[in-house]
């Protein structure tokens, strides 16, 4: 029997990248999570409750160009060099943050941070391809995905409880330190491993690629410093300005008319990025909320976020099991509902005085919505897709998701801040999520199919 037919993910040539590999997707995990339940407490000890918006939406910008600058080294030169400058990235961006003595060394962690956390993970999906045989590519992916679903239980519980009985600077160097042993394990075991690439450069297209994708990143970024300015009607002139060339920068890099959502591929990609935005910008102020407002503990807050990651899970099973059954329309609709449903809580709850745990209980509807929404998204753009394409279209949704997120968050923080974060100011965020989701249904009903039933 040949090696490669007796071959597993835990077999002596690949335990120690299988398990180190994992927990570096744990550990990013985690941390993009811990960082919503910890981010009030840090905006206040930091006195920077202004740019609180841009501790999410300046991580998941530069994620997108960590995604593009990744894939086109592992392309050229093979994804060791890539993987060990973005875990390098990711590790220092954890220092910066966590050792930081004001918001804005914070924020420049961040941004750090997430070229890292985008690069990491585009490069560990190509050493699986170059490492593992074909027959154990799902069996690791479905390693990988149970690295997201476990910090997506445990995390915001952990990370409040590490921010209230410790301190919240834990929250990153404690990571920092975790990753370090889980990327020292995957180096020892890949030196001396052949894992392909040619000695060719990256070509004219996809310097363009990254160049759009910066200027998308930096477009994000200044929306969201845009909400520390002095004069905010001046901000939010640099933030339209900014949004408009955003705009103009994406387009070639989505699917053709997306930003029209033209029927098919256009419109999943684009109902990605405003289910992302809408939810993801929600998410940022729910322990917030929770905190400031209702006197919440961290770790209390990260029940809340525990939930509906708990709903997220078992959604995505019953869509896996009755996706085709239920059809892509009628997920969309009932996705999105759901989703819709926890952001109206919120202002529900802060105009009527209802109790808080309306938003606990209700947001885990949140979870269930996305849980629903985002696998199906992914099995449409696969199925629009052909081999010649398949690297683009996937790309595209995910700068769709992280560039659509970073963008709203940003925005919804500049109308957070312009309100003084005073209990309108939450009505007003939520009522803009909730909106961007109704625009939302343009493209709901513009899926269609793909190959998915084939």
């Amino acid at each position: 029997m040949s090696e490669t037919a007796t071959a597993t993910i835990w077999d002596r040539y690949r335990l120690g990248v299988t398990l180190g590999a994992v927990a570096l997707i744990f550990l990013a995990a985690l941390e993009s999570l811990a960082v919503t339940t910890v981010m009030p407490v840090v905006s206040a000890a930091l006195d920077g409750e202004a740019l609180f918006a841009v501790a999410f939406a300046g991580t998941l910008a530069t994620s997108v160009i960590g995604m593009v600058a990744a894939g086109a080294w592992s392309d050229a030169r093979g994804p060791r060099g890539a993987l060990y400058a973005a875990v390098t990235l990711f590790l220092l961006g954890l220092v910066i943050s966590g050792l930081a003595t004001n918001m804005y060394v914070f924020l420049i962690g961040r941004l750090v941070q997430g070229l890292g956390t985008g690069g990491q993970t585009v490069a560990l999906y190509v050493v699986v391809a170059r490492l593992y045989p074909a027959q154990l590519h799902g069996r690791v992916f479905a390693a990988f995905a149970a690295a997201w679903v476990v910090p997506s239980m445990i995390g915001p519980f952990l990370a409040g409880a590490v921010a209230e009985f410790l301190h919240w600077r834990w929250a990153f160097l404690g990571v920092a330190v975790l990753t370090a042993i889980a990327f020292a394990t995957v180096a020892i075991r890949l030196r001396g491993v052949d894992l392909g690439g040619g000695e060719g450069g990256m070509g004219r297209a996809v310097w363009q690629r990254l160049g759009l994708a910066s200027v998308v990143a930096a477009g994000a970024v200044v929306v969201g410093f845009s909400a520390d300015l002095d004069d905010l009607r001046l901000g939010w002139v640099i933030a339209a300005v900014a949004i408009v060339v955003i705009a103009v920068a994406v387009r070639p890099l989505l699917p053709p008319g997306t930003l029209r959502a033209r029927p098919g591929l256009p419109s999943v990609v684009l109902l990605r990025g405003i289910v992302a935005a809408a939810f993801f910008a929600g998410e940022a102020y729910v322990p917030n909320l929770l905190m400031n407002r209702f006197a919440f503990t961290p770790t209390w807050a990260g029940i809340s976020l525990m939930l509906a990651a708990l709903a997220w899970a078992g959604a995505s099973a019953v869509q896996g099991r009755y996706g085709d059954r239920l059809g892509n329309l009628r997920i969309a609709l009932i996705g999105t509902a759901l989703v819709a449903a926890a952001l109206l809580a919120v202002p529900l709850t802060v105009l009527l005085g209802w109790s808080p745990l309306v938003i606990v209980l209700l947001w885990t509807c949140a979870g269930a919505g996305m849980g629903l929404l985002y696998p199906r998204l992914t099995v449409l753009t696969l199925a629009y897709s052909h081999e010649r394409d398949q690297g683009f279209n996937s790309s595209a949704l995910s700068i769709s998701d992280s560039g659509g997120s970073a963008v709203f968050i940003a925005v919804v923080g500049l109308a957070f801040a312009s309100l003084g974060g005073e209990g309108g100011a939450y009505v007003l965020a939520f009522g803009m999520c909730i909106g961007l989701l109704v625009v939302g249904l343009i493209p709901s009903g513009r899926l269609g199919h793909g190959a998915e039933r084939v």
